[in-house]
C-alpha cells in the first residue's frame, strides 16, 4: 500500500508597489511563504530577474531542498548502519541554463556533504551510504536532472 502525503503552504506576494503589474519594472519580486506555525521565508527573484539579492529566490530553495533530503535519509542509513556521524556540512550547488524563450532549467545539483564520522573503520561505509541516500530521497527522486555527489568523510 502507497502512503500518499500532501503538503501545504500559502505563497504571498508582497511586491506591489502601487501599480501591480502595470510595466515590467513597475513591481517588486519580494514574496513570502507562509505556513502555520512556522516562520515565514522572504524570498525574491534571482538578482538577475530584478530581485533582491538579500532575500533566497525559489531556485536557491530547489538546491536546498534537495541537499536536506539528502542529508536526512543519509543520517538515518548511517544511524541502522552503525555509523556514528558527528558532523555533517554540505555546499551543495546548482546549474540553472535559460531558454530562448526567457524560460529555463535545472540541469544538475551538485552536492558536497563533508561527514564527520568517530572512527576510521567507518570510513569506507560512510561514502557507500551516499549512493543509497539518493536513491530514496524523495526530492531527488521528483527532479527531472543529474543530482551529482561529491562528498568527502573525514575522522573526529
Amino acid at each position: 500500500m502507497n502512503k500518499q502525503h500532501t503538503y501545504t503552504l500559502t505563497t504571498k506576494w508582497t511586491g506591489n508597489t502601487g501599480t501591480g503589474t502595470s510595466a515590467y519594472k513597475a513591481y517588486e519580486r519580494e514574496h513570502k511563504i507562509e505556513k502555520e506555525n512556522k516562520p515565514h521565508i522572504l524570498l525574491s527573484s534571482d538578482p538577475s530577474f530584478r530581485g533582491d539579492k538579500t532575500r533566497y529566490n525559489p531556485e536557491e530553495l530547489l538546491v536546498a531542498s534537495l541537499s536536506s533530503c539528502h542529508m536526512l535519509w543519509y543520517l538515518h542509513l548511517c544511524s541502522e548502519a552503525g555509523v556514528i556521524v558527528v558532523d555533517y556540512v554540505d555546499n551543495a550547488s546548482g546549474i540553472m541554463e535559460e531558454t530562448a524563450d526567457g524560460g529555463g532549467r535545472f540541469v544538475e545539483v551538485t552536492l558536497h556533504p563533508v561527514v564527520t564520522v568517530t572512527d576510521a573503520s567507518m570510513t569506507e561505509r560512510a561514502n557507500a551510504l551516499h549512493h543509497k541516500a539518493n536513491e530514496l530521497c524523495f526530492i531527488a527522486n521528483s527532479v527531472n536532472f543529474v543530482v551529482k555527489h561529491e562528498s568527502s568523510c573525514v575522522v573526529a
